[in-house]
């Protein structure tokens, strides 16, 4: 592990995505290109009328995120109508849109019917169909990395030519790895650089999913970063500056790059039914489609690693996953991430052959030689500037490390130098690499066990 710096830029010729076709969420005008019925999009405003109060036209159209000119001025013109909801004030000359309206003693009962049958009151979804229809667009597929990318990306990290030379092969097929060997030689931290590499590039997601009546909330603001489109005028409206108009139900994220770890449990994998609020939320899978999933300490989670293993062997081998809504009813919905497992403990008690024959890439990092230590305490040094001393740094790995049978870790020179940053603050003097700082950071953070 070595110390941050800044992203490199590769050129396009250097890494490149094939197989895949550009995706952009289609126009709409009209209701029916919702997939949506008339009714449930009634009752959706009307939830959002009885949580919100007063609302303009283009206000409700911003909140369901979709058009107001032949979707929301015909519901809230049908709502008008049968009095659920009135104008309770107009500005001349704005239009229709601008008028203020508030929901009446009718709407107020129908809204808390349809909030017994789901609280849920925010963006339309999007029919699953038409979701997986869109995921699949826009897969990973085959990736094309060449060594000099990979190189540059990896800069940060003091490897072996021979993981580099796992690592990029891993990649390019786009589908899954196992990062195995000791603990603190950067497995995460390889898979996080990978992830910086290949997710790059841009998605469009939903921001729910409509399955047979149920809602599904698909945008997690902690692990999808929006990207604001120049091309569109951010109204609510979706309409686009050319005068065209796209789905505003979709927003454009980066590829998104899931971690999970130690707390990852069975029912996290399915849909997540809240009872008290009535929709769904999205499992980790569902929302990592199109990127990476990181399944951080494997083995170390509150479920036996072989029934983990067991819910991935078919998405793994098919691209295809199966979802369970709370009646009972499977779902059927693309698995196309790329998929990383990263432990700490043997293989060996953590997954049988037949689970192993379909990771495509297995990759053993292990502990770095003592040149490699040595550039990685030089590079975490130099970063925290302390004084580099190549004598003492000798006398630590003679002391610390062959006296006692201790092995080298990638991560223990950013430990022992933040020990060192520690213990000077503390006495008062200029950080740096001497024997008797060394001893102190070294008898403070390593633990005989």
């Amino acid at each position: 592990m070595n110390p941050p710096r800044v992203q490199p830029s590769i050129p396009e010729a250097e890494f490149h995505h094939t197989g895949t076709k550009p995706f952009g969420p289609p126009p709409i005008t009209q209701i029916s290109d919702t997939g949506l019925s008339k009714l449930w999009l009634q009752d959706l405003a009307l939830k959002i009328f009885y949580f919100q109060g007063y609302l303009t036209g283009y206000e409700i159209a911003e909140k369901i995120s979709l058009p107001y000119t032949g979707i929301i001025d015909k519901i809230v013109e049908t709502l008008k109508r049968e009095k659920f909801i009135e104008v309770k004030a107009s500005t001349m000359g704005l239009g229709e849109g601008s008028y203020q309206y508030g929901i009446t003693q009718a709407g107020m009962k129908r809204a808390r019917e349809a909030l017994d049958r789901s609280q849920y009151a925010a963006q339309a979804p999007v029919p699953l169909e038409d979701y997986n229809r869109a995921i699949i667009r826009q897969s990973l597929g085959k990736l094309n990395v060449s060594p000099r990318a990979l190189r540059a990306y990896l800069s940060d990290l003091t490897l072996s030519e021979d993981i580099i030379n796992r690592v990029g092969p891993a990649i390019n097929s786009g589908t899954s790895v196992f990062l195995y060997g000791p603990p603190g030689n950067g497995k995460t931290s390889i898979a996080r650089a990978v992830g910086s590499m290949i997710l790059r590039e841009s998605i469009y997601i939903p921001y729910a999913i409509f399955i047979e009546g149920q809602v599904v909330k698909l945008y997690d603001s902690v692990n999808h970063e929006i990207i604001p489109e120049g091309d569109i005028a951010e109204t609510g409206t979706g309409q686009l500056k050319t005068g065209m108009r796209r789905d505003p139900r979709w927003i454009r994220i980066k590829r998104p790059f899931i971690v999970v770890g130690g707390e990852l449990t069975l029912t996290d994998l399915d849909l997540v039914f809240n009872p008290v609020t009535k929709f769904y939320e999205a499992p980790f899978q569902l929302k990592a489609a199109g990127g990476i999933l990181l399944v951080d300490d494997f083995g170390r989670q509150q479920v036996r690693p072989t029934d983990l293993l067991n819910r991935w062997i078919i998405p793994l081998e098919n691209q295809i996953d199966f979802l369970t809504l709370h009646t009972g009813r499977k779902v059927e919905v693309p698995f196309n991430e790329m998929i990383v497992f990263s432990t700490n403990l043997p293989p060996r008690d953590l997954v049988d052959e037949a689970f192993l024959r379909r990771l495509r890439h297995k990759i053993r990092v292990g502990d770095p030689s003592f040149e490699e230590y040595r550039s990685i305490f030089k590079s975490f040094a130099e970063s925290k500037k302390i004084p580099f001393n190549e004598e003492n740094l000798a006398y630590l790995i003679k002391n610390w490390y062959i006296k006692p049978g201790r092995n080298l870790r990638g991560s223990h020179p950013r430990e022992i130098c933040n020990q060192i940053l520690d213990i000077s603050k503390f006495l008062g003097c200029k950080p740096e690499m001497t024997r008797e700082l060394i001893d102190q950071a070294a008898d403070a953070f390593f633990v005989d066990l």
